[in-house]
């Protein structure tokens, strides 16, 4: 993606000084990030959405308000090099003013080496620890989700687990009641814009929003300049611009791995129908091969969200094992997704595994719900 593609809305962008007050905790809590103790860091899912990083930043704002005189990073789990894939965040973060070079990413720290400098974790938008953050479990602090509550962590606190549209919404509503002052324009257009993305405009069609997302929406809203409809629209496009990405990126944009008893599943969220992307990469059945022997899995699952006009969705599913394919297609299918075939021709097949590409009639399940689907089947699969 060009940075430019998109205009500013509404010039907001560069009325935000870099050196805004957001911008100065930035910069304040990467200062000697390889040395230095941290009272309490804040980390977004594996993912590092839009959502996950807005939520843990303006989270560590919030809490660094609160909490005066400690010391509060937000860190981003993924290298620096990958942030350009997130477009959306990318666009987004520019658009608010956001220094990206003070953003901690995997690359400025080493999460063995630092165990011993960190007191307390809050995890934002997930709410379980991910393996990368294995010895870290009794230093889980606070959580606020949107999730499936996984049942961890029973005395952190707050434990905020509600399920909403985005987890910028239980953000921003803690920050409305404590800490409203640092709800400024260029937080109000971090948070709002994130909501709307992740709850299609606050549109109940898409399965996402509750009464919460549109009330907290509507407070930010106030505080920020610029038209509901402008700001969706503008970072919805920004999410949506996949230019020079190859399948790799596409599945490595927005994506999380889980297990299932013995078997290890990921799912990507691609913002691009099928139909293109078989129109693109003939290869595409070899590089859900590679991708999934990279990754070491069984499973790798693919749900495609795109606007033609309206918001529409796909599923690919790929697995190592035939049985497990016909397994677990047969069990969604019976979950209501409203799968159909969708037939392809002239593609180099997978050298081992199965793949097939599916339109998704059921516009209300998301990975979030199709994760929770997946938790409850029960019945062996390896």
């Amino acid at each position: 993606m060009v940075m430019g593609t998109f205009p500013y809305i509404g010039g907001l962008a560069g009325g935000f000084m870099m050196d805004h007050l957001l911008n100065h905790f930035l910069w304040a809590s990467k200062a000697g990030i390889q040395e230095k103790s941290i009272d309490l860091l804040v980390v977004g899912n594996d993912a590092a959405d839009l959502d996950s990083m807005a939520s843990a930043i303006a989270y560590a704002y919030a809490r660094d308000a609160m909490d005066t005189g400690t010391t509060v990073v937000p860190f981003i789990p993924i290298a620096k090099a990958d942030f350009k894939l997130r477009t959306e965040a990318v666009y987004m973060f520019e658009t608010a003013g956001i220094d990206t070079n003070h953003l901690v990413f995997t690359d400025d720290m080493t999460l063995g080496a630092a165990f011993d400098r960190i007191t307390s974790v809050a995890l934002v938008d997930h709410n379980t620890l991910s393996s990368v953050f294995s010895g870290y479990e009794n230093k889980v602090t606070a959580i606020l989700d949107h999730h499936q509550d996984e049942a961890c962590y029973p005395e952190a606190f707050p434990r905020i687990i509600e399920s909403v549209g985005s987890a910028a919404t239980l953000v921003g509503e803690m920050m409305l009641c404590h800490c409203p002052d640092r709800v400024d324009e260029q937080i109000a257009l971090l948070l709002a814009g994130t909501i709307l993305l992740d709850t299609v405009n606050l549109d109940y069609r898409a399965g996402r929003v509750t009464p919460k997302d549109e009330t907290v929406a509507g407070e930010l809203m106030a505080r920020c300049p610029v038209p509901r409809e402008t700001l969706f629209t503008s970072v919805q496009d920004a999410k949506f611009d996949t230019e020079g990405f190859d399948t790799r990126d596409l599945l490595r944009k927005d994506y999380k791995a889980f297990t299932l008893g013995d078997l290890h599943y990921g799912i990507a969220s691609v913002p691009l129908c099928v139909g293109q992307w078989l129109k693109q990469d003939a290869t595409l059945c070899r590089e859900f091969e590679a991708f999934a022997r990279r990754h070491r899995l069984d499973v790798l699952l693919s749900m495609n969200i795109y606007a033609d006009p309206d918001f529409q969705r796909d599923l690919v599913m790929y697995c190592i094992d035939h049985a497990v394919h016909d397994a677990l297609i047969g069990y969604l299918g019976k979950q209501g997704l409203g799968l159909s075939p969708i037939k392809t021709e002239g593609l180099m097949p997978c050298q081992t595994g199965r793949i097939d590409f599916y339109r998704q009639k059921n516009l209300n399940i998301s990975r979030k719900k199709i994760t929770h689907m997946l938790a409850q089947y029960t019945t062996p699969l390896k």
